[in-house]
């Protein structure tokens, strides 16, 4: 089963070189154990754009979709025959990358 690690940060700036070489080690780990589906860092909230096309005209509007102190910093797809592994691994990812995270199963 698949599940979406989003990693979660409410600060601004990028990773330390400490937090980049622990997350590098994590990410082995991940693709040596082959839980690893596909990850990545995203730019900053204010980089965002959003986009409404309900109405029958596509409206854009700079910015996220939420103003929250909290935003995606990056995500991870993992495989994991069950929850409990899922949930193990975030937790070692959440320390590995010193931000919380939140883990939901894909449908």
């Amino acid at each position: 089963m698949q599940y979406l690690i989003s990693v979660i940060h409410d600060q601004a700036g990028l990773a330390t070189p400490e937090e980049h070489a622990a997350i590098d080690v994590f990410n082995d780990r991940l693709r040596a154990e082959g839980h690893w589906v596909f990850a990545g860092g995203l730019a900053a909230p204010g980089t965002a754009t959003v986009i409404d096309n309900r109405g029958g005209e596509t409206m854009f509007s700079d910015g996220p979709f939420v103003e929250s102190k909290e935003y995606l910093a990056g995500f991870y797809v993992i495989e994991a025959p069950d929850h409990d592994v899922a949930l193990k691994l975030a937790a070692e990812g959440s320390r590995a990358c010193n931000r919380k995270v939140e883990v939901r199963p894909f449908l």
